[in-house]
C-alpha cells in the first residue's frame, strides 16, 4: 500500500491551549504511525557518499544506501529530485531519522504483481543469479523464489552456466506471503511452449532437410541440437568425417550449428542429424588417391590393442594391425612401438571404399630382415648364433638382423632324441648350424645342428641289404636279447628267439659286451635308425646252403658229414688266399621261417664220386647208381676217408 502524509497546519497566530494541544499531538503521532510497514513515495534531497538521503513528508528524513536502487550486477541511476518508492521501517532510529529501504519496497511491489500473476497462472520473468542445496535462486523483479533442480529443463542439465545471469520465463508453482516462500518452475513454461513449436515443426520435417540449430546438451556420444522446439541428436559420428574422440573437440553449449536430417520417425518423434553430411565425402576417390603399394606420412590419432589408426589427411584414417608394424617385434602392444600424434611413414596394403577401410603397413617401410638374411645366407651354408630360448619342441638361435631361427628337436642330434637332446643346450650358448630352410613370407628360418656332419647311421648301413649278413659288436645284454652296434654306426638288436635256431642257445647270458658274432640283417628301420637282425636265420640259412652243396641227410649222408665236408673246403681255399666262406654273400632268402633242408632226389641212376681236389661229395649225373644199399655203402666209404 503506498501513501503520502497529510498533516495538517494552521496559520493562525493563535496557539492551541489545554486539551486542543493534546489532542493535535495525539491525532499527529497517529498518522504517523499508519505510514510504518508501508510502500511511500519520497523525493532525493541529496546524495551523500554511498546513501541517499529521502523525504517521504514526516517529521524527519531517511537514509537509503545507493546500491539498493541498482539492479544487481549494475551501477545505481539516481540524481537529486526523482521521486522513488521506499518502504517505511520505522518512523525514526535512535538517531532521529526514519528507517527506509528501497529493496524491500521493490520487494513489497513484486509480491503484488506475483500474486495476481500466480492467481492468473501467467508467465514471470526472472534471472537466476546463485545455486543452494537442492536447486538454485531466481531474482523476480526483487522477490528471491527458489527454482528446485528438477524444474530448470526438460531434461537434466549437467552444466546450468549458460543460463546464470540470463532473463529467463518462469511459472509460480506456490506462494506463501507470510512465510516469504516463492517455488517456480522453468520446465513447466518449456513443455508448454515446446508442443505447439514440436507439432509446427514436425509437420513439416523431412529427411535430407538442413536446418540450424543451437546445442543445447553435449554428452559422451553426441549433442543434442534444439531446432526451435524439438531436439535432434547429432551423433558423434556424424559431427565430421574425421576421428572426433568426443563431441567437445568441436562443439559447444549454445553454439548455432546448421545440420541435415539424416533420419526421421514420425511415430517415435525421433531425429537423427548430421554435419558431415553437409560436406564432400573424402572417400569418394580414395582409391585413386591412395593406390595399392604407395607410401604416405600420416599422423597416428589413436592407438588399440589390435594396431594403430594413421590419419593421411582428414576424414581419411587407415589402420596399421599390430602385425604389420615391425619384422620382428611379435605380440608387443602397439603403444611400445609408436605414440599419439607421431608422424609416420606407411605403405597402402588394401582399400576398401566401400566398407571405407584403408589397411596400412609400418614395417614395409623398413628394410626386411629376413629378404636380407636370404640374400646374404644361402641355404646349405653354416651360421652361428646364441640360443635364445628352448621351447618343447627345439632351439631358437639368435640371429642377424634381431631375427631368430628354429633348431627342431629332430635336427639336434644323430644319437640323441627328445629331452635327452635339449638337456645338452641352454640359454647363452654358442651354437653352429647348418641353414636347411629361410622362407621370407613366413618368416622362418630352418636350422640343422646334427648336419653339420655326415649321418653315421647312413655311413653304417651303405653296405648293407635286408637279409645279408653282418658282422656286429655287443654293446649290451638284456633279458629280451642283444643290444648290437654294426660298422660303429648302426645300432641293432637281436631278440632273444633269434639267437640260435636251437632253443637251448637261446640265452642272452652266453654272450658278453665287446664280442663279435655274425647274424643276418632282417629289417632296416631308417626312421627309427635301428636294424633287426638275427643269429638263428643266418645259421638257417648256411645250412641250407651246405646241404644243398654238399648232399643230403636223405641219401645216407649225416648232417655232420655235410658240414665237414663244407669246413674242409673253407679250410683249403684259405691256404689258397681265397675270400673266407663267410664273406661270400648269400642269395637273398626272404623266408622267415625255420625250414628242414631241401630233400635231394635219390636217382636210381646216380653215382657218387669223390672230389679229391676239393674234398667234397658231388653227383656226377652220368654215374648210376642200382640200389639204395649201394648208395649207403658209397657213403659209407666217404665217412672212411
Amino acid at each position: 500500500m503506498t501513501g503520502t502524509p497529510n498533516v495538517e497546519t494552521s496559520n493562525s497566530s493563535t496557539v492551541p491551549q489545554g486539551d486542543n494541544f493534546a489532542s493535535l499531538l495525539e491525532e499527529s503521532l497517529q498518522e504517523s504511525a499508519r505510514f510504518e510497514r508501508m510502500v511511500v513515495k519520497g523525493t532525493i534531497i541529496s546524495i551523500d557518499g554511498d546513501a541517499a538521503l529521502v523525504d517521504v513528508g514526516l517529521k524527519s528524513e531517511g537514509r537509503v544506501a545507493l546500491k539498493e536502487f541498482a539492479a544487481s550486477g549494475q551501477s545505481p541511476e539516481v540524481k537529486v529530485g526523482d521521486t522513488v518508492e521506499v518502504y517505511v521501517e520505522r518512523l525514526e532510529d535512535r538517531n532521529g531519522e526514519a528507517v527506509l529501504s528501497r529493496e524491500k519496497a521493490r520487494r513489497e511491489e513484486a509480491w503484488v504483481n506475483l500474486e495476481v500473476a500466480f492467481k492468473a497462472n501467467e508467465k514471470v520473468e526472472g534471472v537466476i543469479f546463485g545455486r543452494v542445496k537442492g536447486g538454485f535462486t531466481v531474482d523476480l523483479a526483487g522477490a528471491v523464489a527458489f527454482l528446485p533442480g528438477s524444474q530448470v529443463d526438460i531434461r537434466p542439465v549437467r552444466d546450468i552456466t549458460p543460463l546464470l545471469g540470463t532473463p529467463q520465463p518462469f511459472i509460480i508453482l506456490k506462494m506463501d506471503r507470510g512465510r516469504g516462500n516463492i517455488v517456480v518452475s522453468r520446465r513447466s513454461v518449456l513443455e508448454e511452449t515446446r508442443a505447439a513449436e514440436r507439432a509446427e515443426l514436425i509437420e513439416g520435417l523431412k529427411e535430407g532437410q538442413v536446418l540450424k540449430g543451437v546445442v543445447k546438451n553435449i554428452t559422451d556420444y553426441g549433442a543434442f541440437v534444439d531446432l526451435g522446439g524439438v531436439d535432434g541428436l547429432l551423433h558423434v559420428t556424424d559431427i565430421a568425417w574425421r576421428r572426433i574422440n568426443h563431441p567437445s573437440d568441436a562443439l559447444q553449449i549454445g553454439q548455432t550449428v546448421e545440420v541435415q536430417v539424416i533420419r526421421f520417425n514420425p511415430e517415435t518423434q525421433r531425429i537423427s542429424l548430421g554435419m558431415k553430411q553437409l560436406e564432400a565425402n573424402p572417400w569418394d576417390d580414395v582409391i585413386d588417391k591412395y593406390p595399392t603399394g604407395t607410401k604416405f606420412t600420416g599422423r597416428v590419432t589413436n592407438i588399440t590393442d589390435y594396431g594403430a589408426f594413421v590419419e593421411l589427411e582428414p576424414g581419411i584414417e587407415g589402420l596399421v594391425h599390430v602385425s604389420e608394424m615391425s619384422w620382428t617385434k611379435k605380440n608387443v602392444h602397439p603403444g611400445k612401438i609408436i605414440s599419439t600424434s607421431q608422424e609416420v611413414e606407411v605403405m597402402v596394403l588394401d582399400v576398401d571404399s566401400n566398407k571405407r577401410r584403408v589397411s596400412l603397413g609400418l614395417k614395409q617401410c623398413m628394410e626386411n630382415p629376413w629378404t636380407t638374411f636370404a640374400n646374404s645366407h644361402p641355404v646349405g651354408g653354416e651360421i652361428e648364433g646364441i640360443v635364445k630360448n628352448i621351447t618343447e619342441f627345439g632351439l631358437f638361435i639368435g640371429l642377424d638382423g634381431n631375427i631368430d631361427g628354429m633348431i627342431h628337436l629332430s635336427d639336434i642330434s644323430w644319437e640323441s632324441t627328445g629331452d635327452e637332446a635339449l638337456r645338452a643346450y641352454k640359454k647363452g650358448d654358442q651354437v653352429k648350424a647348418k641353414i636347411l630352410e629361410v622362407d621370407t613370407e613366413k618368416e622362418r628360418i630352418s636350422l640343422s645342428i646334427k648336419q653339420l656332419g655326415g649321418d653315421p647311421f647312413s655311413s653304417a648301413i651303405a653296405g648293407l641289404k635286408v637279409n645279408g649278413v653282418a658282422t656286429c659288436t655287443v654293446t649290451s645284454v638284456q633279458d629280451s636279447g642283444i643290444e648290437v652296434m654294426v660298422n660303429d654306426g648302426a645300432p641293432g638288436f637281436i631278440r632273444r628267439a633269434d639267437l640260435s635256431r636251437e632253443s637251448s642257445e637261446q640265452r642272452p647270458d652266453r654272450f658278453s659286451v665287446g664280442e663279435k658274432v655274425d647274424a643276418k640283417v632282417t629289417q632296416i628301420d631308417r626312421n627309427g635308425r635301428r636294424l633287426a637282425l638275427s643269429i638263428k636265420r643266418r645259421e638257417i640259412e648256411e645250412e641250407k646252403k651246405a646241404v644243398k652243396d654238399y648232399g643230403s641227410t636223405d641219401s645216407g649222408a649225416s648232417l655232420g658229414d655235410i658240414l665237414g665236408a663244407a669246413l674242409r673246403l673253407k679250410r683249403g681255399k684259405s691256404k689258397k688266399g681265397e675270400e673266407d666262406l663267410g664273406d661270400v654273400s648269400t642269395e637273398p632268402d626272404v623266408s622267415t621261417e625255420e625250414t628242414p633242408p631241401t630233400e635231394v632226389e635219390k636217382p636210381k641212376t646216380a653215382k657218387r664220386k669223390e672230389n679229391t681236389e676239393g674234398g667234397s661229395n658231388t653227383l656226377d649225373a652220368s654215374a648210376k647208381v642200382d640200389s639204395p644199399e649201394e648208395a649207403k655203402k658209397s657213403t659209407g666209404e666217404k665217412k672212411d676217408d
